[in-house]
């Protein structure tokens, strides 16, 4: 299910310096007539709101969310929607991470919009993760990574997961069915999702380039490899613009790294 919307306005520092991430995006990357992946999230849902108000302004686009809440969101700011039905390429995907390293490798799902997340991303010319400098850490894995897996047999796919992870060196995997109100948390494609709190994840391309081998896993949180640039927001309303495109990916994928 998708994380709850903001408010109009950033109140907290946290905001703010999401705030700054979302709106130095706009400046930074859109231009008249492209086509948008709209990223999930609290940091994303600022540069929706920040994207609405230069639709208001005259700026010409058109946005593919990559979650419910996203689409009721930029329906609501006024954002025009389609769908990758409709069109063949993005021209940018804009998303933010609950964790990234300083190469841009990320953890992503902690809004259970993994997978058509990474769907979008993998549509577009260019991604760019916008966070605010609280999410930008040495080593991943403090947020605990979403796998998104099947609901049938779902606890013979965390066994699976679970022997993965010992191979790998993680002993002793603690992996935690998400649920809500004591229901299973259901994905928009209705999968359920398993995190695993693994603490640090020392080799995130060997994770990410193994996990959806394993039958009933439909997608993981680590994204490596697929951001081009990372823009990061500060509460005093700076920001800052890191090119990591040169950064390794555990998978081959469809797009040519930075629009090329």
């Amino acid at each position: 299910m998708p994380p709850t919307q903001p408010s109009t306005e950033p109140s907290t520092e946290q905001d703010r310096a999401k705030w700054a991430a979302g709106t130095a995006a706009i400046d930074a990357y859109v231009r008249d007539g492209m086509r948008l992946g709209l990223g999930s999230g609290t940091t994303s849902h600022w540069f929706v709101r920040a994207l609405g108000e230069a639709v208001a302004g005259g700026l010409d686009v058109v946005g593919v969310p990559t979650s419910t809440g996203t689409r009721d969101l930029a329906l609501e700011v006024g954002v025009p929607l389609t769908t990758l039905a409709d069109v063949e390429r993005l021209d940018l995907t804009v998303d933010g991470a609950d964790e990234i390293d300083r190469e841009g490798a990320m953890i992503k799902g902690g809004g259970a919009c993994l997978l058509w997340e990474r769907i979008v991303a993998d549509a577009s010319d260019r991604m760019v993760a916008v966070v605010d400098d609280g999410k930008v850490v040495d080593v991943l894995g403090a947020f605990p990574l979403p796998v998104e897996v099947v609901p049938y047999a779902w606890e013979s796919t965390r066994r699976s997961i679970a022997r993965l992870l010992r191979r790998l060196g993680y002993d002793e995997p603690e992996l935690v069915l998400r649920e809500r109100d004591g229901e299973p948390v259901r994905t928009d494609s209705g999968n359920v999702l398993i995190d695993a709190r693994l603490g640090a994840i020392h080799d995130p391309l060997a994770l990410d380039g193994q996990l959806n081998w394993i039958p009933g896993v439909v997608e993981n949180g680590l994204f490596t490899g697929i951001a081009d640039e990372m823009v990061i927001g500060r509460a005093d309303g700076g920001h800052e613009i890191r090119d990591v495109s040169a950064a390794p990916t555990a998978r081959p994928a469809t797009t040519r790294r930075g629009g090329a």
